[in-house]
């Protein structure tokens, strides 16, 4: 007798209510979960932790079950709500503005911006940051890191500007081998018409945002808000007073940091320095 489906709570949750949706559709197409898996290419386990909601879908499937079931769109739009869902609640306002953002500048001290992570440095740190989870939880922070990167694939792209502290470079995540296409990444992404990568060396000293991330969004319509965060916790600042100074701030930082092609050649040096 086949195990009962996991009840669901599609009222409640985003990813409850898409993994309803895909259920209901493909039993409605008299599809079994084995069918369903040769037309998305994703294989049935990992379907099935989809449709019960213990999984978060990865980003290529949503629009294979809308071309495979005629939805029209709608699971791509229930990604987009079940995407921001599993991050912490004070995250998910900064999402979407985030995703509404034409301009993000961010002064990053300690990591790689998780916009441009590649998917094994965003793995080995959380690795690092989650010792009790397991590799599927692990992959599921994964896989909600990668679609926050869909945000530079929009069309217009925002402008993007980061200032990276020089111990971004050289506090290594996974190895040599991650470290170095991680890098490589961030070269590549130093000056392009839509992004600016800068990196403040140590030898520049101190500064007004030593605390902590920093991250200023200006909107469509001239709207900032700036987003600070610590270990665990992240606030979100709307005062226009306060988003003010911390622009102020960053400016005072992006002065002082190496220029796009410096930092560039920074980046690439600290790379070839790597360990083979």
């Amino acid at each position: 007798m086949p195990a009962r489906p996991r009840q669901l709570t599609p009222d409640r949750s985003a990813r409850h209510l898409f993994g309803a949706k895909m259920r209901a559709h493909r039993e409605r197409a008299d599809m079994s979960l084995e069918g369903l898996s040769d037309v998305v290419n994703v294989s049935r386990s990992h379907l099935a932790r989809i449709e019960t909601a213990e999984a978060m879908p990865p980003p290529s499937l949503p629009a294979r079950l809308d071309a495979a079931f005629g939805t029209d769109g709608i699971f791509e739009e229930l990604y987009r709500l079940a995407s921001r869902e599993i991050h912490p609640d004070q995250f998910r306002r900064q999402m979407e503005l985030e995703a509404r953002a034409r301009l993000i500048e961010q002064y990053s001290p300690q990591i790689v911006p998780g916009v441009v992570q590649t998917e094994d440095y965003a793995r080995a740190q959380f690795v690092l940051s989650s010792p009790k989870a397991g590799p599927d939880e692990i992959e599921e922070l994964v896989t909600a890191r990668m679609s926050r990167q869909a945000v530079l694939r929009a069309d217009p792209p925002p402008d993007l500007s980061l200032i990276l502290d020089e111990a971004v470079l050289r506090r290594a995540f996974g190895g040599p081998a991650v470290m170095r296409a991680q890098l490589t990444r961030l070269a590549e992404l130093a000056y392009t018409p839509t992004t600016v990568v800068q990196v403040l060396p140590f030898d520049q000293g101190g500064h007004g945002l030593v605390g902590g991330l920093l991250r200023l969004m200006t909107m469509d319509d001239g709207a900032r808000v700036a987003y600070e965060e610590s270990i665990s916790t992240g606030t979100l600042l709307e005062d226009i007073g306060i988003v003010a100074e911390r622009q102020r701030a960053y400016d005072l930082l992006r002065a002082c940091a190496l220029s796009p092609r410096d930092s560039a050649a920074f980046i690439t040096s600290v790379m070839e320095a790597l360990p083979t």
